[in-house]
């Protein structure tokens, strides 16, 4: 159905014509303020103000803490705890990370699945040396070696050269589960003790090597000078490091089982001069 020119005429006519708006004193009939107005000034007034009233409610609720009361607005601070903890959560990821890393170096260690240089068990020289201090003496070597034992036994320059030697002090009280045996290739004394029992430095001197190894577990090795070198294997806890001087008496160690070829919770003290093993007991009194 058409709309017909006479009545969109009408209409326009309606929506532009004019009206008076007078505001009257009630008592005296007073004119106090008239203004013309016509139908389409009113709709866009009013269209003017609802816009007016959507844009500031706008602002106010995405501007101003009143949000806070929508529902499905968060606040501010909780906001911020979520972007912090975030963070947080990112950071505890990387270092679970690293730490997964570390652990999995660590179980290589403990089951030896890495390339290692082979040395001869439970001591730390090459096997030429060893071969070395098997060999048996004859008959004549013996005596020439008592012979000049004999003649040095009182000997003031030597026992001023090795005057350390003779103030050595037994590195952990126990009892001497193994001795010292070159044929059986165990060159060191073996203590009983209970693990975490404290071990000592036999003399001040400086620490060589403060490692882990997987066949002895926490080794301490000490340099006390005048080419005496003291070793302490499979202690559960190392309390120096390496390049650490320490003095006579003072606790290095734990002692403890670690280690593949540990037997049992003890200490495996070993002695070693100018690349030779040295039998503990002849410089120690471990009673």
């Amino acid at each position: 159905m058409k709309i017909k020119k006479e009545d969109k005429k009408f209409f326009l006519k309606k929506l532009l014509e004019k009206y008076r708006l007078v505001l009257l004193n009630d008592s005296t009939y007073e004119e106090k303020i008239s203004f013309k107005i016509s139908r389409i000034n009113v709709f866009t007034y009013l269209l003017a103000l609802m816009f007016f009233i959507i844009l500031t409610t706008s602002a106010i609720l995405f501007f101003t803490p009143i949000r806070e009361y929508i529902p499905g607005y968060s606040s501010v601070a909780l906001q911020r705890q979520a972007n912090s903890l975030s963070y947080k959560t990112d950071s505890l990821q990387q270092i679970v990370y690293l730490n997964d890393q570390y652990i999995n170096s660590l179980k290589k260690v403990l089951t030896g699945d890495l390339e290692t240089i082979e040395y001869n068990i439970d001591s730390i020289i090459s096997k030429d040396l060893l071969d070395l201090q098997i060999i048996e003496k004859s008959k004549e070597d013996s005596i020439l070696r008592q012979v000049v034992e004999n003649e040095d036994k009182y000997n003031l320059n030597n026992i001023a050269k090795n005057k350390e030697y003779y103030m050595l002090i037994s590195p952990i009280k126990g009892t001497v589960s193994q001795n010292y045996s070159v044929a059986e290739k165990h060159l060191a004394i073996d203590i009983s003790v209970d693990i975490g029992t404290p071990v000592k430095s036999i003399a001040n001197g400086r620490v060589l090597l403060s490692e882990w190894t997987t066949q002895t577990g926490y080794v301490l090795i000490i340099d006390h000078g005048s080419d005496l070198i003291s070793i302490y294997k499979h202690n559960s806890l190392l309390l120096k490091a390496q390049g650490d001087a320490v003095k006579q008496g003072e606790i290095i160690a734990m002692s403890g089982n670690t280690g593949v070829l540990t037997s049992g919770p003890h200490l495996h003290f070993e002695l070693w001069s100018e690349g030779f093993s040295i039998d503990p007991k002849t410089l120690i009194d471990f009673e």
